[in-house]
């Protein structure tokens, strides 16, 4: 009998554990590293720029980790901010808009790799479910933690 838990949760760890290894491999052709990834590409998606709080909360990351992540672009010329201002937005430079492109395409390849032999239903049927596992997980957590 398949132990569901077992494939579900491996599963989940291996997809993770994939993902940051492509996401390391390339960005080390920019010195970068994987969190760089996410915050090239929300600030692609967000042409009014982001604050930190709000790129925080889109990356899932810690915001000691993103203001790390941001000093980083500003010094190699790809986002432009304030860093001394409360709230200051980030914006992608025109060389940061170089990089989110590259980071869209990449990203694109990698998806398109991970689901090829999907049709566009069973794409759709996959993230949808995904999403909803995201979803009941959270709430069940959420649960857990007023108990």
């Amino acid at each position: 009998m398949e132990n569901i838990f077992e494939n579900f949760t491996i599963n989940i760890l291996k997809l993770n554990k994939l993902v940051q290894k492509i996401k390391n491999y390339e960005m080390r052709e920019y010195g970068l590293k994987t969190i760089h990834v996410m915050c090239g590409y929300f600030l692609k998606t967000r042409a009014e720029g982001l604050t930190a709080s709000e790129l925080s909360k889109l990356t899932l990351e810690d915001k000691a980790a993103i203001s790390r992540a941001l000093k980083t672009m500003q010094e190699k010329g790809l986002v432009s901010y304030d860093p001394n201002t409360y709230n200051s937005v980030i914006r992608l430079t025109d060389e940061g808009k170089k990089f989110a492109d590259a980071v869209c395409e990449k990203a694109t390849r990698a998806v398109e790799a991970g689901s090829y032999d999907f049709t566009e239903e069973e794409r759709l049927s996959f993230y949808g479910a995904l999403g909803t596992i995201a979803h009941n997980l959270e709430e069940y957590y959420d649960g857990l933690i007023q108990k």
